[in-house]
């Protein structure tokens, strides 16, 4: 299959476009875009400043409330390394606003996510991976894992009131 590269993040119009949704979330319509989409807070690795990213909802696991979002510009998604360095974050899913942490999943559970996310939204699996440069509306399982392992890694935000609860 050869090695899977993410597609350079994107710039100008495509960059306003993808930023619109934090827009709606601002003015508290966040909740017409449901819950396939969820508005990260997470604070600058660098600036220490707050940050808002609006990602797409791969996959969200009622019983435990914790919801599993794509880096779909890989590794180097600023917001990617920011909640690698401040796992504690909050997230905005329609009106609903959790306290969370960022957990990286490991490969085998971040492809079936991904299988599980293009069987739902065939159309949208292709058009994302025509947009990031990946071809996960066709990949095996076994290239899916290889896709997450070397470009694509998916990020579970789990409740932190039920981490208290664990301990």
């Amino acid at each position: 299959m050869g090695s899977p590269m993410v597609a350079r993040q994107p710039k100008g119009l495509l960059r306003w476009l993808l930023r619109m949704p934090i827009l709606l979330y601002r003015l508290r319509l966040g909740w017409l875009l449901g819950s396939r989409f969820l508005l990260l807070h997470h604070i600058g690795r660098k600036s220490g400043l707050p940050r808002r990213t609006v990602v797409e909802v791969v996959d969200h696991d009622k019983a435990r409330d914790v919801y599993a979002v794509a880096s779909g510009w890989g590794t180097k998604a600023d917001w990617y390394r920011n909640v690698l360095a401040n796992p504690d974050v909050t997230i905005r899913v329609g009106r609903r606003t959790l306290a969370v942490r960022a957990e990286t999943l490991p490969p085998d559970v971040a492809a079936q996510a991904l299988a599980q996310y293009r069987e739902r939204y065939p159309r949208a699996a292709r058009e994302l991976s025509r947009v990031i440069g990946v071809n996960l509306a066709g990949a095996s399982r076994e290239e899916l894992e290889q896709i997450v392992s070397e470009s694509l890694p998916l990020v579970a935000f789990h409740p932190r009131h039920a981490e208290a609860q664990r301990l």
